[in-house]
Parts: C-alpha cells; sequence; structure tokens
C-alpha cells in the first residue's frame, strides 16, 4: 500500500507563488507517488478575522487554484476542512495532551500575536498547532510536505501522536515533515530576510498567482536588489538568490545558466528576464483558473468529502474508544 500524505492551504490573504513553489507544485509530484489528502484549511482561516462570505470565495477559489496546479481529483482526495466535524473533536482531544509550554514555544505563535499584541490575540492562535495535528493524525499520515517554517508544528504532531500512543495503545502513525529543496521558501520581495507572505503590510513583498502580467512586471522592477550589479548565486547575496530561486523553479534552467545567461548585464536586464518567466508561467496558469467553475469545484469537493469522512469517522470510533468515551449507539 502507499503511504498517506496530507496538507492543506488557509482560504485567505491573496495565494502567491511563494506558496505554489513551496507547497503546492509539489503535491502535483507527489500525488502520484503516495495516497494524497489535500483540505483547503478553512478552520485554520478563522484565527484571524474573516469576513463570511469573502471566506466562502476564497475557499471555492483555492480549491480552484489546487486544480489549475496540476492536482487531480482522480487520484487524490480534495475536501473542506469543516466539513469533517472529526477535526476539531480530535483536536480537543489533543488539545487535553498538549503542554502549556509547548504551544508557547511555537515560533509562528510569538511572531503573529506579537504583531497584533498578545492580549488580543484570541486562543485559536495559540492552539493553531493541536489543530493542525488533528488534521494530519485524523488520516494515518505518514508524511506531511511543508514549508521549513511548518517543521516545529510537525514535530509537536509527532509529539502528541507519541503521548497518545504512549497513555492509550498504539492509535497513530509518527508522521514525516518532508522539506521542498528551493522552494522551502521563497522570501519576500522587499525584504529577502523574511518569507513572501499572502498577509504582508505592503502588496509589494509578494507576486499573486493572480497578478496581471503589467502588476508583475511592476512588482518585480521594485524588487530589493543587493550592492554590486553582478548577476551571481550566493549567499552573500540574499535578495538576488531569492529571485534567481524563483527564476530557476518556473522555468527549469540551473542557476548556474541563469548566471550564465546574464553574464555581463545587469539588475535591470535580470529583472526584464525574470518578469517575462513569471508571466510565462501565470498566464496559462490563470487561463486555466477561469475555465473552472463553481460548481465543477463545489461537486469535487463533495466526492472528496465522502472519502475523508468515511476515514475521519473510522479513526475517530477507535480513538473514542481508547479514551474510554461511551459508546452512543
Amino acid at each position: 500500500m502507499k503511504q498517506r500524505i496530507f496538507s492543506g492551504v488557509q482560504p485567505s490573504g491573496n495565494l502567491h507563488i511563494g506558496n505554489y513553489l513551496g507547497a503546492i507544485r509539489q503535491w502535483g509530484e507527489l500525488q502520484d507517488q503516495y495516497e494524497a489528502i489535500f483540505s483547503v484549511a478553512d478552520l485554520h482561516a478563522i484565527t484571524a478575522p474573516q469576513d463570511p462570505e469573502t471566506l466562502r470565495q476564497k475557499t471555492l477559489e483555492i480549491a480552484k487554484i489546487y486544480l489549475a496546479a496540476g492536482i487531480d481529483p482522480e487520484k487524490c482526495t480534495l475536501f473542506v476542512q469543516s466539513h469533517v466535524k472529526e477535526h476539531t473533536e480530535l483536536a480537543w482531544i489533543l488539545g487535553t495532551l498538549v503542554r502549556m509550554a509547548e504551544l508557547e514555544r511555537m515560533t509562528q505563535y510569538k511572531d503573529k500575536s506579537q504583531k497584533g499584541g498578545a492580549s488580543e490575540s484570541g486562543a485559536g492562535l495559540f492552539t493553531y498547532p493541536v489543530l493542525m495535528a488533528a488534521d494530519i493524525l485524523l488520516y494515518d499520515t505518514a508524511v506531511v510536505p511543508v514549508g521549513k517554517d511548518q517543521m516545529q508544528h510537525i514535530e509537536l504532531t509527532r509529539t502528541l501522536a507519541k503521548r497518545f500512543n504512549d497513555r492509550f495503545g498504539e492509535t497513530f502513525v509518527i508522521p514525516e515533515g518532508k522539506l521542498s529543496k528551493e522552494g522551502q521558501v521563497i522570501m519576500g520581495l522587499d525584504d529577502p530576510s523574511k518569507k513572501m507572505s499572502k498577509s504582508a503590510a505592503s502588496e509589494y513583498n509578494y507576486i499573486s498567482l493572480t497578478d496581471d502580467a503589467d502588476t508583475i512586471r511592476k512588482k518585480i522592477k521594485k524588487a530589493v536588489t543587493d550592492s554590486g550589479s553582478e548577476i551571481v548565486y550566493s549567499d552573500d547575496k540574499p535578495a538576488l538568490k531569492n529571485l534567481i530561486n524563483i527564476y530557476t523553479l518556473l522555468s527549469g534552467k540551473t542557476a548556474q545558466e541563469v548566471e550564465e545567461m546574464y553574464q555581463g548585464k545587469g539588475y535591470g536586464d535580470f529583472k526584464e528576464g525574470l518578469s517575462e518567466v513569471v508571466v510565462g508561467f501565470l498566464t496559462p496558469f490563470q487561463e486555466k483558473l477561469a475555465g473552472i467553475s463553481d460548481e465543477a469545484v463545489e461537486e469535487i469537493l463533495r466526492k472528496g468529502v465522502e472519502k475523508a469522512r468515511a476515514l475521519a469517522s473510522a479513526k475517530m470510533t477507535q480513538v473514542r474508544e481508547r479514551v474510554g468515551f461511551l459508546p452512543a449507539e
């Protein structure tokens, strides 16, 4: 039997090429190697305030992006997280096992609570990693494709799975995190020291998957660069290295080939070339996206959730019995 993978993206903000290169692109490859389960993580999205109608629209949009990126519902299970009630049920049970100190160590919580003020942050932001652990463990996930910034959450998931198994008997598979290579973290165009973020204050931080050609060219033109003008792939030039990573991942060329192409040329020439590479990728992608109707996506999600519910229900029946809950029937 194939090992199972699970992953998902929140339907909030503007999905960008960093999300695509760091996660979604490799899903298309992994769905042929594993039994794949992909979710639109709408429960995670409400850790920050969301307009209800916008959330519904974004949920459909994310599912369409999955499909346009090559996620095949015939090869995987695709569903909306909130449509499977067992996610929140398992999260509560795992929440009784996690320790406050473990959640307080989570880097993402520290970063996000500092932005808005810890006293004003909702408890959902604090317990977010527990729901993520439930998402993963509910499906006996063996492999979780994630970016580097999520590996701390995977370690907590492993800890909770082991803790539950030690207390109640072997129940959960202990998952492994799977990092992509250069795409594991695409940095911001305006700040190469921080990852590209769909919630960034400036739209010049990211290139959205739905940006038009003129907007893409404008953003790349304004992207920060390092001192000097030589096109070199080096840790000493983090801004340029990040841009070259985007170039190589979308074009299929190596960093050395990019260096050779722009030998004797400056940042202006390189940025023009990068703009054409990004536009060349996103134009057909956006055409695919526009061709997917709401009705088609809704039907795919209905079929997907039936498969997800069957797996989740079976696992939770086992969990309830292990914990000692009285059967309902």
